[in-house]
C-alpha cells in the first residue's frame, strides 16, 4: 500500500493517532518522509509500518 504514496498525500500512522495528519514529503524505496501536525518530520520504515491515506493529491 505504501508503493502508491506521492509527496502531497495526507496520510496518517495507525501506531500513533496522537501526531495527526501528515503530508508526504518523500518517498525513496521503504524511506517515507512525512511531516505530521503534530510530531514534526519523521522518517517513516514502509516495510513495518503501512500508512493510512487520508486524502490523495489535488493535483
Amino acid at each position: 500500500m505504501n508503493d502508491i504514496l506521492e509527496p502531497g498525500m495526507i496520510v496518517r500512522h495507525p501506531q500513533a493517532p496522537e501526531w495527526g495528519e501528515g503530508q508526504v514529503q518523500s518517498r525513496i524505496g521503504d524511506r517515507i518522509t512525512v511531516n505530521f501536525a503534530e510530531a514534526g518530520k519523521q522518517v517513516i520504515d514502509g516495510r513495518r509500518v503501512v500508512l493510512e491515506i487520508v486524502r490523495f493529491n489535488d493535483m
